[in-house]
């Protein structure tokens, strides 16, 4: 099987069809129809074997993947995805695994409504590339810079799975079965929150998905904000598999400094707090509020029980020794 057959068997013709999509695979570029009064959010991202994901992933785990942390980026703006382009690169064609990459990558795709209308394939070591776009209301599109003094912080879910997975695999932990099954599907399917990120519109001064970390991307608010935070540890949310496996001070670095959980961190003000809450329950999502945001120069102060808590801020950082 070469490239363009490749193409036509498993992207062409395939997923939903958008009726804003005037020309989609097979020229050189696609055409699409941005709505009227909205802006077009893009974003990309590239994982690359042995940085992003472990080299035995299940393929269809991988092409969900690599979907889902493109569309929580569109998420954390308050976008709803439209279109998504596909740079494959293969160090060979396995036709068995690459029904199953693309098996995953059209099932996601279909759930959000997404349709696949372009990309490239090319020979070399495994990494793919997703280039994910969405639209956004004119002036609505949420930012990481908006968050003001006395705005509280809040995620939209538990914190730590995906990193505990990964060290489960790297150094072998001991983690009962179905709790590991658990943090295995955290972290192989995460599930972007669209639904969400579309509900801060209006109401949420920031957002950021966590993809590098808790206090690594509420570092990146704080600083385009110019302002910093306080956190109570407590507060932050963790699964039923992470209180089961580890306790309170081992959980910390999995819940504060590694990342791939791609929950939102959003702040909103006093006077937002109330109406986001009830509209978030509407789309079944229970965020926990951490802290509050402080006057300062990106500083975040860490409370356990009201005293100061003592704890190395590190996420993940591209070019540094951390890979999976």
């Amino acid at each position: 099987m070469k490239e363009f057959e490749l193409i036509n068997r498993y992207f062409k013709g395939r997923g939903i069809t958008r009726r804003d999509v005037n020309l989609g695979i097979g020229d050189d570029c696609a055409l699409v129809t941005v709505p009227a009064n909205c802006q077009l959010a893009v974003t990309t991202d590239t994982l690359v074997a042995g940085v992003h994901f472990f080299h035995d992933i299940s393929p269809r785990a991988l092409g969900h993947r690599a979907i889902a942390v493109n569309l929580s980026d569109l998420a954390a703006m308050g976008a709803e995805p439209t279109w998504v382009s596909v740079a494959l690169t293969l160090p060979s064609i396995d036709p068995q695994w690459i029904a199953e990459l693309t098996d995953g990558m059209h099932e996601i795709a279909e759930y959000f409504n997404v349709q696949i209308i372009g990309g490239d394939t090319t020979q070399g070591p495994l990494s793919i590339t997703i280039c994910a776009k969405g639209t956004v209301p004119e002036g609505t599109a949420l930012r990481r810079s908006g968050a003001k003094v006395g705005d509280w912080i809040f995620v939209t879910g538990p914190l730590g799975d995906a990193g505990l997975a990964i060290e489960s695999k790297k150094q072998g932990l001991s983690i009962a079965p179905e709790h590991l099954k658990d943090i295995n599907k955290r972290l192989n399917f995460p599930t972007p929150r669209v639904a969400a990120g579309q509900a801060l519109r209006g109401l949420a001064s920031s957002a950021i998905d966590i993809s590098d970390g808790l206090l690594a991307d509420l570092g990146h608010v704080l600083n385009l904000s110019q302002v910093s935070a306080t956190i109570n540890i407590e507060n932050v949310p963790t699964s039923d598999a992470m209180q089961a496996s580890l306790d309170f001070e081992q959980r910390l670095p999995f819940v504060l400094n590694y990342g791939d959980d791609y929950e939102l961190l959003y702040t909103v003000a006093d006077s937002n707090k109330s109406m986001l809450d009830i509209k978030l329950r509407q789309y079944g999502v229970e965020a926990s509020c951490i802290g509050q945001i402080k006057s300062g120069d990106g500083n975040i102060e860490l409370l356990h029980q009201g005293e100061k808590f003592a704890f190395e801020h590190k996420g993940f950082e591209h070019f540094s020794k951390e890979q999976v």
